[in-house]
């Protein structure tokens, strides 16, 4: 306990006091700067058009830490015991620093300070966090606002482009032009650079350089590449279980009719291939797929999704569960056909508006999906325990009359 003979340490503050701001890191994050080769970090936010595309208007103004491969939110957070930044005097500090009486301070203007004294710099009263959501965070959304649609001509005004409207380049794509492309349109989306190349390889997004776009294919799209693919790849006996050539499957999908005028690009069909490769075969989005070999439960699931993606998008265009699974099983290969069933299917990518029919949820849908779903049987049984309540009700007062 200090008492009067005890050698005090003097405390002072400084005018102006110093703007600072404190950062929480996790433990993760501590860990990862204090590595002998500690990444660059970035602080990313989108643009306004972007984010009112995607997120609450009214939640527009905020900005996201990104590592290479993670993700967190910066939210602050108001304290009520403010947090004072110090640090040890050097033995001397001037009356512009502090109102000190001016006989202790003396002719020279200066106190003269023991070593343990310290000043208050910078007062903080709240104090920065880093947020991880349940759900993560995705790109996805983000790429489906910033790519342009590849489709066919619709004549619709959603922004769908004409696949003829897209350079039909065979090969000898410049990988530094599409590189840049590709960072053109990552730099304005809010996550690592780790989770927009998942969300691109997701979307199966591709770049036509001799156009300078980027495109994200249809879902009518991507169906039709696994068809053209997989019917080219039975024909010249392609086993895409096993590894094979991505040129290829290339020239199997190409007939003699339409050798000079591929039926898509190139591109398109080695971003199809890059998203059923094995995870652990599948290269990064700079280097160019030369081998690959797809995950036959991967793929049977992408094949559903993108199946009911292009004809069930909606509940009020669902389909019969009979007709879907029929249809599924055609789009794969013999022997993967006895795979086509919906306890096969991703929890939350799909849903049923009665016991007969299915249609597709979207991504950003599936959370609330899963919730409404595993409220249904608790409102049923309290619906029946309530009905079951009344009835015993009901028996009792005929009993009493």
């Amino acid at each position: 306990m200090a008492t009067q003979d005890s050698q005090s340490i003097l405390f002072t503050n400084t005018q102006p006091q110093q703007g600072f701001r404190l950062l929480e890191l996790t433990p993760e994050l501590e860990e990862l700067l204090s590595s002998k080769d500690a990444p660059t970090l970035e602080l990313k936010s989108p643009s306004a058009a972007l984010a009112r595309a995607v997120v609450d208007p009214s939640a527009l103004e905020y900005v996201n830490l990104c590592t290479p491969t993670q993700t967190y939110r910066i939210r602050q957070v108001q304290s009520s015991n403010s947090l004072h930044i110090l640090r040890p005097s050097l033995g001397q500090i001037s009356q512009a620093d502090i109102k000190v009486v001016e006989a202790e301070a003396g002719e020279s203007g200066a106190l003269k300070l023991p070593d343990e004294a310290v000043t208050a710099i910078a007062k903080c009263g709240s104090t920065l966090e880093l947020h991880v959501p349940p759900t993560g965070f995705s790109a996805v959304p983000f790429l489906e606002k910033s790519l342009r649609l590849y489709d066919r001509r619709s004549g619709d005004d959603d922004g769908d482009i004409a696949m003829d409207e897209v350079s039909n380049e065979t090969g000898g794509m410049d990988p530094i032009e599409t590189r840049k492309l590709r960072d053109r349109v990552c730099a304005d989306i809010p996550v690592s650079s780790a989770q927009c190349e998942s969300g691109w390889t997701d979307l199966c997004a591709f770049v036509d350089v001799k156009q300078g776009v980027s495109w994200r294919p249809s879902a009518q799209m991507r169906l039709k590449v696994w068809k053209r693919l997989m019917e080219g790849a039975i024909l010249q006996g392609i086993d895409l279980e096993k590894q094979f050539l991505v040129a290829d499957l290339w020239r199997s999908v190409l007939d003699d009719d339409d050798a000079s005028e591929p039926p898509f690009p190139r591109a398109l069909l080695e971003a199809v291939a890059r998203r059923l490769c094995v995870a652990d075969e599948r290269p990064l989005l700079a280097h160019e797929i030369k081998w690959a070999s797809f995950d036959r439960t991967e793929c049977t699931q992408w094949v559903s999704e993108i199946y009911l993606a292009a004809t069930a998008p909606t509940p009020s265009s669902a389909i019969g569960r009979s007709d879907f699974l029929r249809a599924w099983k055609d789009c794969l290969p013999e022997s993967w056909r006895g795979d086509a069933a919906l306890s096969k299917l991703q929890e939350g990518s799909y849903q049923s508006p009665d016991p007969t029919t299915i249609c597709f949820v979207e991504p950003s849908q599936r959370q609330q999906v899963l919730k409404t779903s595993a409220a249904a049987p608790a409102a049923a049984a309290a619906a029946k325990a309530k009905t079951t309540r009344n009835w015993h009700e009901l028996l009792k007062n005929q009993k009493r009359r």
